[in-house]
């Protein structure tokens, strides 16, 4: 079993597709990801954002 990897996914991202991306990671469902990242945001004195930004930018895409 190879180690798990954290990417960002294009196919069937919204946006960059980082929560896709951590939802197959945590192997949870995408819908909980986003709306745990939605209220980070707004009541996490945008914490949210900044940390959806910073993996945007730092995460690969996933190769296939």
């Amino acid at each position: 079993m190879g180690a798990k990897k954290l990417y960002r996914v294009r196919e069937g991202r919204k946006v960059c597709g980082v929560c896709l991306g951590v939802a197959e990671y945590l192997n949870v469902d995408v819908t909980l990801v986003r709306v745990l990242w939605a209220v980070a945001t707004v009541c996490g004195a945008s914490i949210g954002f900044w940390a959806y930004l910073f993996f945007a930018i730092a995460l690969p895409d996933k190769e296939g």
